[in-house]
């Protein structure tokens, strides 16, 4: 399977869907750490996919998605955005309404 066809299955049959860089218990970056530890306490059930595991993954990310850093966050199907963004949206309340509805 190509990878962006993986990317987009992933996205298409997971809810919340986050590439970063190690793992949910593990995080391999602090900006990957910071946007499981949002989505940990908002209790977001969220599937993690390690780019650090594939040369493949991590680029084919980038060009999915048309965004150059990771982690990356997908909800419903839509990208949202990398740390920043989250922690932005995070903040102002609205990734909470976006997980709620």
């Amino acid at each position: 399977m190509a990878i962006k066809d993986f990317i987009e299955d992933e996205i298409k049959n997971n809810r919340v869907v986050l590439f970063m860089k190690g793992s949910r218990v593990f995080p391999q970056c602090g900006f990957s750490g910071r946007v499981v530890s949002i989505l940990d306490t908002l209790n977001t059930d969220f599937v993690t996919h390690d780019v650090l595991q594939s040369d493949d993954m991590r680029q084919g990310i980038k060009e999915f998605s048309d965004w150059p850093t990771i982690p990356q966050l997908y909800v419903d199907g839509e990208f949202v955005g990398g740390c920043d963004i989250v922690c932005e949206l995070a903040e102002s309340g609205e990734l909470e309404k976006m997980l709620k509805t």
